[in-house]
């Protein structure tokens, strides 16, 4: 963090493509003495960021804010609220009157202090009663504040912040209200003996057929997966349905880093309830293209993902059915993929570790699943949220 005078901080909204530049780089400029920080590809960025591209915003509404002091750009934050999420069981922690805010990065707690008052106002200008966050822009995005694990680099689609921020945050008067788990777990000497013994034992079950997806499928097989999802997370805490334009926009996003082998969907008596995505863990490449794929990381990509080895990979989203959730058959079928993938990660990806997260700090069958392949935790994000 640089040195900071003593002018005063104006708070302003962008309005404007230069306004949104000044947005996106300062996390670069923030974060670029960060050794754990992965810069993000700047399309990607703006892609999140823009009306038009991601279909987030077919149903909500966002205004970024910067912090400017003595002509500097030197803090910004986004403030958002989500139709889908107000429509949500306020039990289930969004609800009416919930909005959002996140992108945080600023230069010191000032900075930090006025911007989340002025996500907080605009909030309150659009109605709202309650400020969840962070949220970069979703619960599908990146959510959380980075609490625990500042020592590493994050693995692909897991967010990372300044340890400063908490301190800013909650001095601005936020409470924690969930925990978001990320595991780590060794993968390359194979699970316990009471895990294999539950696979093996799946393996005879004439009803469980564990398959790879069909790529050239694709479309069928992310809707199968996605629809799966949102069945399997409706209960969970912070959920919001993904629409359909949605999932083809994941589908579409992830397509050149979806590969058969690490992706399992689970079949009980022929009808698909259970699935995993992992995916290779392409920061590795990223830590050190500065955000673009210009001139040459578009070949390094390209040739990277012909066939990716990946130290570690990452388990974004699983799933079982809510039908059979909390039963044996879900466990069983969790085991059976998790074991099938880890196979394949280790012969032909020469991946060493998992990264699996995150997981709701009470999500008691996952966190069971964890605990059974010896899998710690090695990152820990906090949601905070403030009356208003």
């Amino acid at each position: 963090m640089s040195g900071h005078s003593d002018g005063p901080i104006t708070i302003l909204p962008v309005k404007n493509k230069n306004d949104l530049r000044e947005f996106v780089e300062l996390a670069f400029r923030l974060n670029r003495g960060d050794p754990a920080w992965v810069p993000p590809l700047k399309g990607e960025v703006y892609g999140l960021l823009t009306p038009g591209k991601n279909p987030w915003f077919e149903h909500g509404k966002a205004q970024y804010f910067l912090a400017r002091r003595d002509g500097r750009t030197i803090g910004r934050i986004s403030a958002h609220i989500d139709e889908l999420a107000l429509a949500q069981p306020a039990e289930q922690g969004m609800g009416p009157g919930t909005g959002n805010w996140g992108l945080l990065e600023a230069e010191d707690e000032d900075s930090a202090t006025a911007l989340i008052a002025a996500a907080e106002d605009w909030l309150r200008g659009q109605g709202m009663t309650r400020a969840l966050g962070p949220l970069s822009i979703s619960i599908w995005d990146e959510p959380g504040l980075l609490v625990e694990g500042f020592d590493e680099p994050p693995t692909i689609m897991l967010g990372h912040n300044s340890p400063l921020y908490r301190g800013w945050i909650e001095n601005a008067g936020y409470a924690p209200v969930k925990q978001l788990l990320n595991y780590s777990v060794a993968i390359d000497n194979g699970f316990p003996p009471l895990v294999n013994r539950i696979v093996a034992a799946g393996e005879k079950n004439a009803r469980i057929r564990i398959r790879k997806v069909d790529k050239r499928r694709f479309d069928a097989e992310a809707k199968l997966i996605m629809g799966l999802l949102n069945d399997a997370w409706s209960d969970n805490w912070g959920f919001v349905p993904l629409t359909d334009s949605e999932i083809a926009y994941v589908g579409k996003k992830l397509k050149d880093i979806v590969f058969e082998d690490l992706i399992r969907v689970a079949e009980l008596d022929g009808e698909p309830v259970a699935f995993m995505i992992v995916l290779p863990n392409i920061n590795q490449l990223l830590i050190d293209m500065d955000g673009s794929l210009l001139p040459f990381n578009w070949a390094r990509l390209l040739w990277w993902l012909r066939r990716p080895k990946s130290r570690i990979l990452r388990v974004p989203l699983m799933g079982v059915a809510k039908k059979l959730q909390n039963s044996r058959m879900a466990s069983t079928l969790a085991f059976m993929m998790i074991e099938f993938i880890r196979r394949d990660a280790v012969r032909d990806y020469d991946a060493k570790h998992g990264d699996i997260g995150w997981v709701l700090d009470d999500n008691q069958g996952m966190n069971a699943v964890a605990e059974a392949i010896e899998a710690k935790v090695n990152r820990v994000y906090q949601i905070y949220d403030k009356m208003l």
